[in-house]
């Protein structure tokens, strides 16, 4: 067995918690997410994925890995090969557990679906399309399945309102000391009307909630490495009830995001929402459509909220590897949520031309 650095060698005996018989032969870092600690377990089987699951945002552990459980139950109800998506299967720790606990830290793993990749950002008019496919299909297969049964593993979230107050609180306590902060503080100040365009929605009856994924931003699919197809979709933790519409904001976020300067692709927007509606047009209703740009434009407003109160709370929610790293991605996304505000007409010719292009039948 070759040799593991000091870090990675304290994972080697919580990692045999869930390799049976296997025998270990290395352990690295996966990924690049901000919340848990991720870990690709290579065994002389099969490799899979070790989680240490962040308490401080998730203190019920046990309930995510009950949604999950769930999730997996009613895919399984699914017509042989109507299933395009695979999410990761749970591997049970010795003793037949879906989690270890060790010293207050919860350990789970789950097979690693070989042969794939995630990508940070679209490289192609077909990574886009598979994109909207992804997400349209995830709402799709789940969308027959009661939100009701599901846990809500992290209450609050995607709440804007609640965000908001939040940083209210904080920032009350706090002056802003940088053009930055400044910056954000003034954005925030100048928006903040829009903040329960989703939730004032819901509570309208508007919008329904349904089962949501909760974080699909590009790099929780999964592309096959030879097809370039998108086979499966992780980081299910935040799966709950909730808004489609935060998810299809979300997606559309991270997927049509440019820098340099920070920009909105409209050209990929429209691209992704086309294959969104194939397969999720089927339960869309006017409403649904209705609001569509609202949530395009409130999802980075709501995440910069996130970054800057993090940033004045001492960075307690989001990795950061340097000072002040929040509050610059509080700054990139309000700067996003602008230049989305800028092309508000073109987003809406979009999202009117794919609504009458799906047939009456879809609607």
């Amino acid at each position: 067995m070759p040799a593991f650095d000091r870090t990675l060698n304290a994972r080697l005996p919580i990692a045999r918690r869930f390799a049976s018989t296997q025998a270990i032969t290395d352990i690295q870092p996966l990924g690049n997410g901000l919340i848990n600690d991720t870990f690709l377990v290579m065994t002389d089987a099969a490799p899979f994925v070790l989680q240490r699951i962040n308490t401080a945002v998730f203190p019920r552990p046990a309930r995510i890995m009950e949604n999950l459980q769930a999730l997996n139950k009613h895919l399984q109800t699914k017509p042989a090969g109507s299933v395009k998506l695979r999410i990761p299967d749970i591997l049970p720790a010795v003793g037949g557990e879906y989690y270890y606990e060790q010293k207050g830290d919860y350990w789970r793993a789950l097979r690693y679906i070989d042969h794939t990749e995630s990508l940070e950002v679209i490289g192609s008019t077909h990574d886009a399309a598979q994109a909207g496919f992804a997400l349209g299909h995830f709402h799709r297969l789940l969308s027959d399945l009661d939100p009701g049964i599901l846990h809500d593993t992290l209450p609050g979230f995607h709440i804007t309102p609640n965000y908001l107050n939040r940083y209210d609180q904080v920032a009350a306590k706090l002056p802003a000391s940088s053009a930055d902060s400044r910056y954000c503080a003034d954005f925030i100040d100048r928006h903040r009307h829009i903040a329960g365009d989703l939730e004032t929605a819901r509570q309208q009856g508007l919008l329904t909630p349904r089962v949501i994924h909760g974080d699909p931003k590009l790099n929780n699919f999964l592309f096959d490495r030879h097809t370039g197809t998108i086979v499966g979709v992780v980081d299910l933790d935040t799966v709950k009830p909730g808004l489609v519409h935060y998810d299809i904001g979300d997606c559309l976020r991270s997927c049509c995001q440019t820098t340099a300067p920070v920009g909105f692709d409209t050209d990929r927007c429209a691209i992704i929402l086309a294959s969104y509606l194939a397969e999720a047009g089927a339960f869309f209703t006017e409403s649904d459509y209705a609001y569509l740009y609202p949530a395009i434009r409130l999802i980075p407003f709501e995440l910069g909220i996130r970054f800057l109160t993090d940033h004045l709370e001492g960075d307690r929610y989001f990795k950061v590897t340097e000072p002040g790293q929040n509050l610059r991605r509080a700054a990139e996304q309000f700067q996003l949520c602008e230049a989305i505000g800028r092309q508000e007409p073109a987003i809406r010719h979009i999202i009117a031309r794919l609504k009458k292009q799906t047939p009456e039948s879809c609607r």
